[in-house]
């Protein structure tokens, strides 16, 4: 009788561990294949909407955006007139009266870029160079250097006084060499005093890619929306 007690007692000990072994593996989740493939490929979606989100785009209307603010006289600069050797004629973009309402704002690389501003000034008048940014207020409270990011060049304007015929002549000059800089969408910031009085959005095309534009084709370019 103890015999079969003891043997009945053996199997349910037996029967119990293997129910605890069930439960044990059923509670586990094992992540699929198909998880794994679904999470990645979400992730990949969410990077590259970012990236589109953040991507800098601009719209070229040929006007200087005047900075009107308490500490900065923006009437310093009346108007500007700008040239450039590589494209346009002087019957077309070249030709431009100076303004703040229509300049020119289409460019090459390598296009040796001429300045004729129209001020009572004589100094302390420089245009910075930078990558155009969105957010254009940041150059409001900007202090200029070329630590700065997105910084790429800048051109003193003085008057040249020492030129035969300084009133016909450029204040400042500067090109982009396309071995350090990209094509694309750059801002002219023009300050006087070192704070900002004004910014032109801007575009640099690849060398010799305007070539064979006519005048028309080239002012649609300014005016691109």
């Amino acid at each position: 009788m103890k015999k079969i007690l003891a043997i009945a007692l053996v199997l349910s000990m037996l029967f119990c561990l293997a129910a605890c072994g069930a439960k044990t593996t059923d509670d586990v989740t094992v992540p699929s294949a198909d998880t794994n493939v679904v999470t990645q490929a979400d992730t990949q979606d969410e990077t590259t909407t970012k990236g589109a989100d953040n991507a800098v785009s601009a719209a070229l209307t040929g006007k200087i955006n005047v900075i009107n603010l308490d500490d900065r006289d923006s009437s310093v600069l009346k108007g500007v007139k700008i040239i450039g050797n590589s494209i346009g004629a002087y019957e077309d973009i070249n030709g431009k009266e100076s303004s703040l309402d229509d300049v020119r704002c289409i460019f090459e690389m390598n296009e040796w870029i001429e300045f004729y501003p129209d001020t009572d000034k004589e100094y302390a008048l420089r245009v910075w160079i930078l990558k155009h940014r969105a957010d254009q207020e940041y150059y409001n409270d900007c202090k200029f250097s070329d630590l700065m990011p997105e910084f790429v060049q800048y051109c003193d304007l003085h008057y040249p006084e020492d030129n035969d015929n300084p009133d016909e002549w450029y204040w400042g000059s500067f090109y982009l060499n396309p071995e350090d800089c990209e094509t694309g969408y750059y801002d002219f910031v023009f300050t006087y005093e070192g704070k900002a009085i004004g910014v032109l959005q801007t575009r640099f095309y690849a060398e010799n890619e305007l070539n064979g534009k006519t005048g028309a084709e080239l002012e649609a370019l300014m005016h691109e929306m």
